[in-house]
């Protein structure tokens, strides 16, 4: 059968930025935020917000790992489940994502929903990742990612996924998928729903939702835009993305692709992209939920020091981000679905980041004060 790339690709490119519009919307709504999890706890002891993101955490290691048991997706040919760990780059990159969060008020995701708010700061921080992601991906800052972090690594004999890892030593790799994708996630599950104060509809269903966007995501790159043979290489492809691998959604190297696209927009070779579409659609669903409840509110700048923060938490970001493979929603939701222990470790060392930065500007605080 001939294979129609252009077709695949823009239902490949509308899918996502529909996911993304619905992620955008919830987001918008519900006042998702990583960042502010992390910051609810440090500041207040609060758990909801974390809790809402560790539902949306079970729900797509849980859903993604069905879809990979059933065939519909491989996820050895995503990003994070390759052989090669590059252990370092994990710690690094994700301590420095998390301390910039911070200093800009939130991750790549809640940067983009702010933007649809009407937040000039955010769009600001926006341009800013996206040069600093640029620039770690093929510019200066490329050459201590590869020189000096990407070097050390652990190359393991499978895939660095747990199911992967553990079946030499439990048995059948297609079986524990399913298992431990079922255990990790009831384990989740059972710590989010133990909470009496967390147990409104609206939690459970914004914690569902995300997750389930993560899912409908791996569908959309791995099975929609999987192509067996590709006619202008005869090789196997998944069209659409920018890694030509599969991807779910991630906020980091996106942020460089759409202002490459936006810069050299008269470039044939550049076309919209799976990541692109995605944080398109997260600024379309947050403008149009804040639109229709009234909202919507332009926003900028509170003095030097609010410019100098957010200005070199976007570098931080930009850098860490790329060098870690992903953000709080890319390792944090995308990466952690696949059970990729690259994962797991960004984002322990997000969330450390994170924390020592709060430390940091609470400290900071107190000494002008």
């Amino acid at each position: 059968m001939e294979v129609n790339i252009e077709s695949i690709v823009s239902q490949v490119v509308w899918l996502t930025f529909f996911l993304g519009a619905a992620f955008g919307a919830i987001a918008q709504r519900s006042q998702f935020c990583t960042m502010g999890a992390v910051a609810d706890i440090v500041s207040m002891g609060d758990w909801v917000r974390m809790r809402q993101w560790l539902l949306a955490i079970a729900v797509a290691i849980l859903g993604t790992n069905l879809l990979a048991y059933m065939g519909y997706i491989d996820l050895s040919k995503a990003i994070y489940t390759a052989p090669r760990l590059t252990w370092l780059s994990h710690i690094v990159g994700g301590a420095l994502f998390g301390f910039g969060m911070v200093m800009t008020s939130g991750c790549g995701s809640k940067t983009l929903v702010r933007i649809g708010g009407g937040n000039l700061k955010s769009l600001i921080v926006f341009i800013v990742i996206g040069l600093s992601a640029f620039m770690t991906l093929k510019g200066v800052l490329a050459l201590p990612r590869v020189n000096l972090l990407e070097p050390v690594s652990t190359t393991l004999t499978s895939g660095q996924d747990l199911p992967s890892l553990l079946a030499p030593m439990l048995g059948d790799k297609h079986s524990l998928q399913l298992l431990l994708s079922g255990a990790i996630s009831l384990a989740l599950a059972v710590f989010v729903l133990a909470s009496p104060s967390f147990r409104s509809l609206e939690n459970i269903l914004v914690g569902c939702a995300i997750g389930l966007i993560i899912v409908a995501a791996w569908y959309v790159s791995g099975h929609i835009g999987y192509v067996a043979e590709d006619p202008n290489t005869l090789q196997e492809a998944f069209v659409g993305t920018n890694s030509g691998k599969m991807e779910s959604f991630s906020f980091v190297a996106p942020f460089a692709y759409t202002i490459d696209l936006l810069i050299f927009w008269t470039d044939k070779s550049k076309a919209v992209s799976f990541g692109i579409a995605a944080a398109m659609g997260v600024i379309a669903g947050s403008f149009a939920y804040a639109v229709a409840t009234r909202k919507f509110r332009l926003e900028g700048f509170g003095g030097v020091g609010d410019v100098s923060n957010h200005l070199v938490g976007a570098m931080l970001m930009g850098f860490g981000g790329v060098t870690a493979l992903g953000c709080t929603v890319g390792q944090g939701l995308s990466g952690l679905s696949t059970l990729a222990v690259g994962s797991i470790i960004t984002f322990a060392s997000i969330i450390a980041g994170c924390v020592a930065s709060l430390k940091y500007q609470a400290w900071r605080l107190d000494r002008m004060a």
